[in-house]
């Protein structure tokens, strides 16, 4: 057996460890063959003694001598050249066996001869003690005729090459673990360098680490100034968003309200308005409400790039929403003579979507098609595969480039710049669509030919249903039921559970938001706490939702109440609508701008008035003359008030009295909100209804509550306790930083509605 392993670079070097080995296996015999010498003296006195019994005492003497003169030459021999003195030993001890032999006359002495044969194995090698035993034999029959006794010639025969196999089988596992020993002494060695060099290595390392630990750190603290400034500008961005609409829907709606009052009612105005003047009307107000769409357009870009795009998702029939588009844009194909067709299979399943939304993307698609489209027509089908439902618009219209068609649905992208000019659109389109689409789950996509046409194609997943019975989850169980084990797994479909959710408010909300923002989930309303505890009874709820503008009376009720169930959660909230906007004002009711005539009448008939008489505060007065002109045309006999600031508006009121009032929240001098406080001090002008014309949605600002609690029933445990503080405050802390209210025309102490 050898052993091949390198422990310095993995590679085959065996001759440099037998060498070794042998260098030191020679060490050790030199100081063993020292310890033979006194055994040559004992072996020389034993011959002197035994000499006087012999009849020749000659050989005797002569071999004592050659004992006692053997240890000195094997002395001398040693330490210039070891095997010299080995080879001495063995030969000293053949001659003496010899002489006691031949000439002594004792036959049997010569199973003495396993003692040369014994030290030649020993002190020289193998081969040695082979080639002396070799040595022996030839003697031993070359002297048959000397010792006629075959018997003693083969013992001894028999005896030497015993002693060479026996002493062969000592030394061979003794020369591996030699091998062993300095292989393992070798990879030691080996191993200690590498942990020496190892350490050295570490210890740069921890150097570099602590280095790099540095450098992250000041990076670290880089980047925390980068969010910040991120989110201050995401702040800004928002602001300015809010600000945007409200600046641009003002304006607007001077421009569409003026236009539409001047072609629905011109005989308000003295004299016949001609019709060259009617037209130029017509295209203020057409090209007023494109401008109007595309405002909504880029508000709707800029809530889905921020993921807040309001779904309010309704099992629908993809047939309805289908419909719906075709004839809206039906009158565009009628106007080019071009066709419109529409597959539709009745049955298709109903697909848990946004019908608005829906609606809109194959709008969309439907009026690109149209504008795009010279010659032929569009067709429309509709299919399912699998678990999700497919839509195509296909026309024939030029086509689009290869090299274009990544350009399609980017925001304001379009294939080149004489579209823009011929066809008209804003490059915004498409992009919406994308995102409604990828929003729902789905994708949408295009195929396209130069002239041969485009098809465009997306797909909406059909969300599966989870119903829940309203006669409670205890209704179906019998008690005298029969427990069997199932012995195989059910072949039935699982069912999707998905979180349940109940909410408690007066108006809507709270459950708007859930509807449009949480995917998934089960909405269930109630409008009065012992409606939420019974309903909690009847069937779980994931945490029951209170939407109050006070959270501490809310609170408090629930606290009150104690009938919430052990372990259910409830969670308060004022978060405020169009509806509770108006509640928390005390107003009757809040319109957002641009506000059609139609749109105020409604409001004035759910009012219901005692009087005609109607004060309009607002510090616009193109808004005073629009809405003046709103109430005279609609032929019910309004008599108009009208004031620029709150503090006009109290005097009037005061002075003249109304029966309603039409009032703007944001105002120099005196604003709304200083308005409604004044006039909800005083007996007698409290009663008068008000209805908030404003041109910002309380619905959509970024901040929608500024309070929340938590309860739950049975109590928090002090996991529980732990788990609710760092969850809160790893949510709050990462959302909240840089958030601010984008209002801040409104005072310190009012609402920032308006």
């Amino acid at each position: 057996m050898s052993f091949t392993h390198n422990v310095h670079n993995g590679t085959s070097q065996p001759s440099l460890r037998l060498s070794e080995v042998r260098s030191t296996l020679r060490d050790l015999q030199a100081e063993n063959i020292l310890r033979v010498l006194p055994g040559l003296y004992v072996g020389g006195f034993l011959l002197i003694a035994g000499a006087g019994k012999l009849q020749n005492p000659s050989p005797a003497g002569i071999s004592a001598v050659i004992l006692f003169l053997l240890p000195i030459v094997i002395w001398v021999l040693r330490q210039p050249n070891y095997l010299t003195a080995a080879w001495g030993l063995v030969l000293g001890f053949l001659v003496v066996d010899l002489l006691i032999v031949v000439w002594g006359g004792i036959h049997a002495a010569i199973c003495l001869l396993t003692l040369p044969v014994g030290l030649a194995t020993l002190f020289v090698s193998v081969g040695g003690g082979a080639l002396t035993a070799t040595a022996c034999s030839l003697w031993l029959y070359a002297s048959a005729t000397s010792i006629p006794d075959p018997g003693l010639r083969v013992t001894a025969l028999v005896g030497v090459w015993s002693v060479v196999g026996l002493i062969w089988l000592t030394r061979h596992p003794f020369s591996m673990a030699m091998e062993w020993y300095h292989f393992s002494y070798e990879r030691n060695r080996y191993l200690l360098e590498q942990a020496r060099d190892s350490r050295v290595h570490l210890k740069q390392t921890l150097k570099d680490l602590e280095e790099a630990n540095l450098q992250l750190t000041r990076l670290n603290n880089l980047a925390q100034g980068l969010r910040h400034v991120a989110e201050e500008a995401r702040r800004m961005k928002e602001q300015f968003v809010a600000n945007v609409s409200h600046e641009l829907r003002t304006p607007l709606n001077m421009i569409v309200g003026f236009s539409e009052m001047i072609m629905r009612s011109p005989d308000i105005y003295d004299g016949d308005l001609p019709p060259g003047l009617l037209a130029d009307l017509d295209v203020i107000h057409r090209n007023s409400q494109h401008l109007s769409r595309l405002i909504d357009d880029v508000l709707d870009l800029s809530q889905v790039e921020a993921e807040q795009v309001a779904l309010t998702k309704e099992r629908v029939t993809l047939q309805e929403v289908v419909s719906a588009a075709v004839v809206a844009v039906r009158p565009l194909f009628d106007s080019k003579g071009l066709s419109l067709e529409a597959e539709i299979p009745d049955d298709l399943p109903k697909v848990l979507c946004d019908p608005t939304r829906i609606r809109q993307v194959v709008l969309n698609l439907l009026s690109n098609a149209g504008r795009f489209t010279a010659r032929g027509g569009v067709h429309i089908r509709a299919w399912r595969e699998k678990n999700d439902l497919l839509v195509s618009v296909a026309d024939t219209g030029p086509g689009i480039p290869a090299e274009d068609m990544d350009k399609l649905f980017q925001p304001f992208q379009q294939v080149d710049g004489s579209i823009r000019r011929r066809y008209g659109g804003t490059g915004l389109g498409l992009c919406i669509s994308k995102r409604f689409i990828e929003l729902h789950g789905g994708k949408i996509w295009v195929e396209s030919e130069e002239g041969v046409g485009t098809t465009f194609f997306f797909r909406i997943p059909v969300a599966p249903s989870t119903l829940v019975s309203s006669g409670g989850f205890l209704h179906s169980l019998n008690p005298s039921w029969e427990y069997l084990q199932r012995t195989r797994p059910s072949a039935a479909p699982k069912p999707v559970a998905r979180p349940r959710f109940l909410v408690l408010e007066t108006g809507y909300a709270l459950r708007r938001l859930l509807s449009r923002y949480m995917n998934g989930v089960e909405i269930a309303s109630v409008s009065s706490l012992q409606e939420a505890i019974q309903e909690l009874s009847d069937v779980p709820a994931r945490a029951l939702l209170v939407n109050d503008m006070s959270v501490g009376e809310a609170l408090r009720h629930l606290e009150e109440t104690g009938g919430l169930p052990y372990g259910t959660p409830a969670i308060t909230c004022s978060v405020p609508g169009v509806h509770e906007a108006a509640g928390g004002l005390g107003v009757s009711d809040y319109l957002v701008k641009p506000i059609s005539r139609d749109k105020l009448l409604t409001a004035l008939d759910r009012l219901r008035p005692e009087g005609k008489t109607v004060l309009i505060v607002d510090d616009e007065p193109e808004a005073l003359r629009l809405f003046r002109r709103m109430l005279v045309s609609s032929g019910r006999g309004y008599r108009i008030l009208k004031a620029t600031d709150g503090q006009q508006g109290m005097r009037i009121l005061r002075e003249q009295g109304a029966d309603v009032i039409l009032l703007d929240l944001i105002m120099p001098r005196m604003n709304g909100f200083r308005f409604l406080a004044d006039k909800s001090q005083d007996q007698e002008l409290r009663d008068i209804p008000v209805i908030v014309i404003s041109a910002r949605d309380p619905t959509g600002q970024p901040i929608v509550s500024s309070a929340l609690a938590v309860t739950r029933g049975g109590g928090l445990s002090v996991p529980q306790l732990l788990a609710c503080i760092d969850s809160l405050s790893r949510v709050l802390s990462t959302a909240g930083q840089g958030d601010g209210p984008v209002l801040t025309e409104a005072p310190s102490d009012q609402p920032a509605y308006g």
